[in-house]
């Protein structure tokens, strides 16, 4: 029996615990924090989306970043295994639209709560409220190694040839006390919602270890938006639109569901996928959205139920009749936009402004000038180099017996769950095969 220190106490650390002590490990896991899961608790809202029921294909297919690294921890603990636990655990599952799995009761506690009775059942010591400052590494005798790297500093994993890997040896807190470990492994999450105590420790453990860590930034993340119309339109939200991202007329993403107006932009599900999509781009220079807020109309169509209503209503002012496309809030914005007086009757209208009506519900435009902050980015992008981990055992590269899983790493994905596999799948690998 070995001895497993895990440093973390978010979905994948509490993973790693679960799946170490389950093969016969002596483990303890340390929690900065004063309980663990604390971003599980405010993850979809509150209701905890724990995974995606989706195939293989279309999980991969929504992997960001080195996704073909993940094939051997998918498929090694899978969604309908990340299903199965939570059922055997005391928390019934539930699957909405987009194959999305929350908890059947929508309260994130019971997947927290699912997770303690596990921690639990086999033997894990949870330390709260503990801090470590340093990983305590083994060197070998001849090092030829670079010397210790900052964050996203380039580091040649392996070392020089022939040369012995360091060993990790254990822990230091931040009280001074050295804890001993055959077993490290580092689940410390990312730099998004620091309020739950994710500020990056991961990553400074890495690198002092000498490993690549690329570079970080928010991801699934609201956007800033120019256009000053918004602010009038904060709060508002719009189901069952298309929202379409262009770089000059190249389109770098599309998608359908629902966004919601802010007081900075615009956010919710179709904005945090469309910021991961187009992140790269959106760092280098503004982008235009365009939204459809009639998807499954064409233009023709559109244009029709238009000439409908007009006939019917020859004799109103356009402020009253166009009322029946839009949410209130939104209308006089679009009668503003569409630069027609909005005491104009119906019957004075032109052809001309009625088709350039159409095109405006059809190509609302807003310009993305840049991203939110780790503030309100649901995950970061980038993290340790997966070329120096073990895709099997998350194993490191560089020092034996050094682990690690989540969101440290270099993984990220779009919205639905997916990120939350991640973390389940890497924290398995990383505790499971020890």
């Amino acid at each position: 029996m070995g001895k497993v220190l895990v440093i973390g106490g978010g979905a994948a650390g509490m993973f790693a615990a679960i799946a170490a002590a389950k093969s016969g490990q002596k483990v303890e896991l340390y929690e900065k924090n004063e309980r663990l899961g604390k971003k599980l608790y405010i993850t979809g809202k509150g209701r905890c989306n724990l995974t995606n029921a989706c195939d293989g294909e279309t999980f991969f297919e929504n992997v960001c970043r080195n996704r073909k690294f993940l094939y051997r921890a998918f498929y090694g603990y899978s969604n309908q295994d990340v299903m199965d636990f939570f059922e055997a655990h005391g928390c019934p599952v539930k699957t909405e639209r987009g194959q999305r799995v929350f908890p059947a009761s929508d309260r994130s506690a019971d997947v927290i709560d699912a997770l303690r009775r596990a921690l639990k059942e086999y033997s894990v010591q949870v330390h709260l409220n503990a801090q470590v400052k340093t990983l305590l590494l083994e060197k070998p005798a001849r090092e030829e190694t670079a010397p210790q790297a900052d964050f996203g500093a380039s580091q040649k994993a392996g070392g020089g040839r022939g040369q012995t890997k360091a060993k990790i040896t254990g822990v230091r807190l931040a009280d001074g006390k050295a804890l001993e470990a055959d077993t490290v492994i580092v689940a410390t999450g990312g730099l998004s919602y620091p309020s739950t105590g994710s500020t990056g420790d991961g990553y400074r453990f890495a690198a002092e270890c000498g490993h690549t860590v690329t570079e970080l930034s928010p991801s699934l993340v609201p956007l800033n938006v120019r256009e000053p119309f918004v602010k009038k339109l904060q709060g508002l939200s719009l189901r069952n639109v298309r929202l379409s991202v262009l770089d000059g007329e190249k389109c770098l993403h599309q998608g359908f569901g629902e966004m919601m107006f802010t007081h900075f932009g615009v956010t919710g599900p179709l904005v945090l996928t469309a910021s991961a999509a187009a992140a790269e781009a959106l760092r280098q220079k503004e982008l235009r959205l365009l939204i459809d807020l009639k998807p499954a109309l064409s233009a023709e169509q559109l244009d029709a139920r238009l000439l409908r209503e007009f006939e019917q209503n020859k004799n109103k002012q356009i402020k009253n009749v166009i009322g029946t496309l839009f949410p209130a809030k939104l209308t006089p914005v679009m009668i503003e936009l569409s630069k027609i007086p909005e005491e104009k009757k119906i019957n004075e209208i032109t052809r001309a402004q009625r088709e350039s009506l159409v095109y405006l519900i059809k190509h609302l435009q807003l310009t993305a000038t840049g991203q939110r902050g780790y503030n309100e980015a649901v995950i970061t992008r980038g993290g340790v180099s997966v070329k120096e981990i073990d895709p099997s055992t998350m194993e490191s590269k560089l020092v034996k017996g050094l682990h690690f899983a989540g969101e440290v790493l270099d993984l990220d994905a779009m919205t639905g769950g997916f990120n939350l596999q991640i973390a389940w799948s890497t924290g398995y690998a990383a505790g499971g095969k020890l």
